[in-house]
């Protein structure tokens, strides 16, 4: 496992602010306005990156193509999702870091037409940005935000562009011994 990317303390800050459109209100709510945003975008591709907002699709009929997990909902373990997927792979991704081995799993997952579900040994929440960055445009990325909502980001060039100066923010840079 290497880590390719590192939290800084800046960016956990900026981070906590939504990357894309908040969804806010009740399980109801957020459910009918996000089936009518695929309705209206009818995107290329629907990844999602948790588990309360990855159950929350399943139970209102959206089965995301790419759903990326680990077990947790708010850092506590939870009972793991129920999702009927073709193909399942675990990947070890430490918390506050991205790994070569989360990367390629999301690279490879996104290169096929399956239903694929990634469980995380670890913390997922910021292959968020790896998702953006590799999915196809007009793809749509949804994850929760704490206590608020969902958020829903439609993956573009500008949206890449964006991630891209963020990761590079992030680059880990191992010093030779």
């Amino acid at each position: 496992m290497t880590i390719v990317y590192t939290l800084t303390p800046e960016l956990r800050m900026k981070l906590k602010k939504p990357l894309g459109t908040l969804i806010r209100g009740s399980f109801a709510e957020t459910m009918e306005e996000f089936k009518g945003f695929l309705e209206k975008e009818k995107p290329t591709r629907v990844i999602s990156v948790g588990d309360a907002v990855s159950r929350n699709l399943i139970r209102s009929n959206i089965t995301p193509d790419l759903a990326i997990l680990d077990n947790k909902t708010m850092r506590r373990s939870i009972k793991p999702v129920s999702i009927i997927t073709e193909k399942s792979i675990k990947v070890v991704n430490p918390p506050a870091t991205i790994t070569s081995e989360a990367i390629s799993a999301i690279q490879n997952s996104l290169k096929t037409n399956k239903c694929i579900t990634i469980i995380v040994v670890g913390e997922e929440d910021l292959l968020t940005l790896v998702a953006i960055m590799l999915a196809p445009e007009n793809a749509i990325v949804v994850y929760g935000q704490p206590y608020e909502g969902m958020v829903v980001v439609k993956v573009t060039p500008t949206k890449k562009a964006e991630i891209a100066a963020i990761l590079k923010d992030m680059e880990s840079v191992r010093k030779a011994k």
